[in-house]
């Protein structure tokens, strides 16, 4: 997309600074003629090469259906020049819904988990033919077959679990995949929908804007589900999140208990990947004590503190 006339100038690379959040450390703020606004430089060359024009065609696919921030400029990756891709998105002056939350009442935290539980099911509703990820700016899907014993096989060598364990693991997948297999739809999944991602109005707890869209794919319809609910948290914060699931399904099958269980069964493909980065951050760290947790357990829903 070509920048229109009034769009903020962001060649002045000294104008920005970096903004918390995340791993990857490519988001910036950049401030010029006193505009801000987001830019994202996908510098890793482990990154698709359309990711900036795919990240885009997602935020214009579901803007209107829940909040994102509008693009301003997309710059397609030019190898034979050095420079890499970058996405420019307005300014969304919310508060991080990681740094809202524990000084919120009880209150306070079921409407923030209610209004993620419905981002959650809304992306559930945007369907997808096959699960997949996405090959271009046309969100074109590159088909994968996902069989969760063999996730676990290929991850395996990385994980810092005993052989116990990982036999443990593997049943845990094995049944994980028979349930899932029940309820095939593929849908849109954002893969990393959690309070750290969602950025709040700090006096209405209206949802502002949903961002960092990296790891979205199509996937399984409960993915996003299970990633609100993948460690253990506060009562009312996880009662909101499956009401604001729950609302507007009628003749739907399931309830709150099997929900649940789908949701950590479509999480485990996530959880295992992010285990087998444990010591490069806490996220990951506790990822691997939920693992050995679940593989102690066979149960996919077992939580450090069952």
């Amino acid at each position: 997309m070509d920048r229109p006339c009034d769009d903020p100038e962001v060649d002045d690379f000294s104008s920005l600074s970096p903004l918390d959040g995340g791993w990857s450390g490519e988001t910036f703020l950049a401030e010029a003629s006193g505009s801000r606004s987001v830019v994202r430089i996908f510098a890793d060359p482990r990154h698709h090469p359309q990711a900036p024009q795919i990240q885009e065609a997602l935020l214009r696919l579901v803007r209107g259906l829940i909040p994102v921030p509008q693009v301003l400029e997309v710059r397609r990756a030019d190898p034979e020049a050095g420079t890499p891709g970058l996405l420019v998105t307005e300014f969304v002056d919310g508060v991080r819904g990681d740094l809202l939350l524990p000084d919120l009442d009880a209150q306070g935290r079921h409407r923030v988990g209610c209004a993620l539980g419905a981002i959650a099911r809304t992306l559930s509703r945007i369907p997808m033919l096959r699960a997949g990820t996405f090959a271009d700016a046309d969100l074109r899907i590159t088909p994968y077959d996902l069989w969760l014993p063999d996730w676990v096989d290929e991850y395996s060598d990385r994980l810092e679990l005993s052989q116990d364990e990982l036999t443990g693991l593997r049943e845990v997948a094995r049944a994980a995949a028979e349930r899932l297999a029940a309820r095939p739809r593929a849908c849109l999944v954002h893969s990393d929908l959690n309070p750290k991602n969602v950025l709040l109005d700090p006096t209405t707890l209206a949802v502002l804007a949903v961002v960092d869209w990296e790891f979205a794919h199509a996937g399984h319809s409960f993915t996003d589900l299970g990633n609100l609910v993948r460690f253990d948290r506060d009562a009312q914060y996880l009662a909101g999140i499956l009401t604001g699931w729950s609302a507007a399904r009628p003749g739907e099958r399931g309830g709150d208990g099997e929900d649940l269980d789908i949701a950590h069964a479509a999480d485990l493909p996530a959880l295992v990947e992010l285990a087998s980065r444990a010591g490069q951050n806490p996220v990951a760290d506790r990822a691997l004590r939920r693992l050995r947790t679940i593989a102690a357990q066979g149960d996919v829903a077992a939580t450090e503190h069952s």
